[in-house]
């Protein structure tokens, strides 16, 4: 195949902006294509976690439980709009059947072996392109606002023990020190010191691409209309017309993947999780760590450029117009749970989280087409697990044994 480009990576977020790096330094050509830029929208606007203690697949952590609660509430933690509701029936039914007791243990050890493959290529990652600075290790809080609430949740720190996962139960005076400040509706949290955050997502994304361009990384900024085999390679069809040929193709544009798979006849089951929050002013209240709220689904993190309110899961596709007023509802919320917060000066945001119904990504061969490589439906984990991805293509693209075992995250297990 006469190509234009050796590798093109479909996708500018920090699973794209991760893998060039990765390939570069391997000494392959890149060409990362994304219609807006690099990391300007999912990750750009995250809750900026290192989440490597987050093994429980969302169908195992209460979702299913919480679902009827949560959906009387058109601002709670989980919405659909009625409208979109037919659309969405097939994927809540693969949801709800991830959930099942079968199927717990394969799900743990996927993803717990997965994160930890994501911390080690991150701690390296970091060395290698200078970001080490950008890493916060200061821990997280969850927040439980009755005994009932807590006891709920010890099955699933239980899971975490079998892993190696390190927290501690506080309540009282430790609690008050972990944060000043917290409202005294909260009665016990739970540490974990070992959780991390970066400053800020999207300035981290932009260094490691600074990284991957002084590698030889290169960005063409264009929408990618669809994509088709071609021989030993594939051949990318943008806006307008014009066409791009690759020997090998990586396929991780977020929300937006599974439309492109299509053209390759892989129906992949992804949904959109569309995110809010509100980045504060950094004077809008002195945060410590991550606050985590499980049971109002969303967190406050401290980031260097602000603080962020958000979190909560809108299942509406990419089509519809924002709905702001759940952002304002969180902030809402996060001045309850921090009496003294100055909700004054904020940006709202909204992004599309790729999700799969049980809770782990796509990476590995287009089952039809072996130069397209999947690489999406990380949920909420796209940053959290970007490093392990980009170690997992560049595995494949070298044809070397995979640093894990991918059956867990084959395109073909739907």
């Amino acid at each position: 195949m006469n190509a234009d480009h050796d590798i093109a990576i479909i996708g500018g977020g920090i699973i794209g902006i991760c893998a060039a790096a990765y390939l570069a330094e391997a000494g392959k050509s890149v060409t990362v294509f994304d219609r807006t830029g690099l990391c300007e929208e999912t990750s750009s606007g995250n809750a900026a976690a290192f989440a490597f203690s987050d093994v429980l697949p969302l169908a195992q952590k209460g979702m299913i439980r919480n679902l009827p609660k949560w959906l009387a509430d058109p601002l709670g933690p989980l919405s659909i709009p009625p409208a979109y509701l037919p659309k969405l029936l097939p994927w809540l039914y693969r949801f709800w059947r991830a959930g099942a007791a079968g199927q717990y243990e394969t799900a743990l050890a996927a993803q717990a072996g997965l994160m930890r493959l994501a911390e080690a290529e991150w701690a390296s990652l970091m060395e290698r392109s200078g970001t080490r600075s950008m890493l916060r290790e200061d821990g997280s809080l969850e927040l439980y606002e009755s005994d009932a609430e807590f006891r709920a949740s010890l099955p699933g720190w239980a899971a975490r023990d079998r892993f190696g996962i390190v927290y501690r139960h506080v309540e009282g005076e430790e609690l008050a020190t972990l944060q000043p400040g917290l409202s005294p509706r909260f009665v016990k949290g739970t540490f974990v010191p070992g959780w991390k955050t970066v400053a800020d997502p999207k300035l981290l994304g932009k260094a490691v691409w600074a990284y991957a361009e002084k590698k030889g990384a290169r960005f063409e900024k264009a929408r990618i209309e669809r994509i088709d085999p071609e021989g030993d390679g594939a051949t990318l069809t943008l806006a307008g017309g014009a066409r791009r040929q690759a020997r090998t193709l990586v396929l991780a544009a977020g929300a937006w993947s599974h439309l492109l798979a299509r053209n390759l006849g892989d129906a992949i089951p992804l949904e959109t999780e569309r995110g809010y929050n509100t980045t504060l002013p950094p004077t809008a209240f002195d945060v410590k760590r991550q606050l985590i709220f499980g049971g109002h689904g969303f967190v406050i993190t401290p980031l260097s450029t602000g603080l962020r309110v958000g979190g909560a899961v809108e299942l509406g596709g990419i089509e519809r117009p924002p709905n702001y007023a759940r952002s304002k509802a969180l902030l809402a919320k996060a001045q309850k749970f921090l009496p003294g917060l100055d909700p004054g000066g904020g940006r709202e945001w909204m992004g599309y989280r790729p999700s799969l119904p049980d809770s782990r990504p796509v990476i590995g061969r287009a089952p039809r087409h072996r130069p397209v490589i999947y690489a999406f439906g990380h949920g909420h984990l796209g940053l959290t697990q970007a490093a392990a991805t980009a170690r997992l293509i560049r595995d494949l693209v070298l044809e070397q044994n995979p640093a894990l075992d991918l059956s867990p995250f084959s395109p073909q297990r739907f």
